[in-house]
């Protein structure tokens, strides 16, 4: 199967899944959020949460696609453009840190590694914008797919608990140490193969 991963944009936000489309509970602070749903205005919030963060910070997530099917999505932004993350019992996030908004794999998508590769995708581009980690709340509870990552699953990715709670613990990713396997990884392969580079062949003029 071929993956392809995208930034998250305008033209493709329409690929997330539809409840998640329709989804504002990162964009907006729980009062706000209530409004746009009594008004049914939480599609429009999250596309102009996305157009504004695209604009002020630059990119703020990742799609995967599966033969070109969507398979899966991670957001991430700093704490200053997540209402949601203030009012989590253990906020706030640290001051070095971005926040892990959601991670989602449609389930036909599951078992494949899908969400740790959204993970390091994600981590290697906050990397080579200065960010020194990523923090998210987990779900300590979670039983059925919602706005807030499961707190298993974060830990299975790399995640460190910083601070324990009964159902919102906040997990901790450092970004250097999840990266720079994979750099070290990608630079010994341009040397491999560039030590197995054919010598040039030389052709009379």
């Amino acid at each position: 199967m071929a993956r392809r991963l995208v930034n998250l944009t305008l033209d493709n936000l329409g690929d997330l899944p539809p409840r998640c489309r329709r989804c504002a509970f990162w964009e907006l602070d729980p009062f706000g959020r209530d409004r746009a749903e009594r008004g049914g205005d939480t599609e429009l919030e999250k596309e102009a949460w996305v157009s504004a963060t695209l604009l002020d910070w630059g990119s703020c997530g990742k799609l995967a696609y599966v033969d070109g099917v969507p398979a899966g999505y991670i957001m991430c932004a700093p704490p200053m453009y997540v209402p949601r993350s203030f009012a989590f019992p253990t906020s706030p996030v640290s001051p070095d840190a971005a926040v892990l908004m959601t991670l989602h794999v449609l389930p036909e998508f599951t078992g494949g590694g899908l969400g740790r590769t959204l993970v390091q995708a994600i981590a290697k581009d906050l990397t080579r914008r200065g960010v020194r980690a990523v923090e998210a709340f987990g779900e300590a509870s979670w039983t059925a797919p919602h706005c807030v990552v499961p707190a298993g699953h974060l830990l299975s990715v790399g995640f460190k608990t910083i601070r324990p709670h009964p159902r919102w613990p906040r997990l901790r990713l450092e970004l250097k140490s999840t990266v720079s396997w994979r750099e070290d990884v990608e630079v010994a392969l341009e040397r491999l193969l560039g030590s197995m580079s054919p010598e040039p062949v030389f052709r009379p003029v």
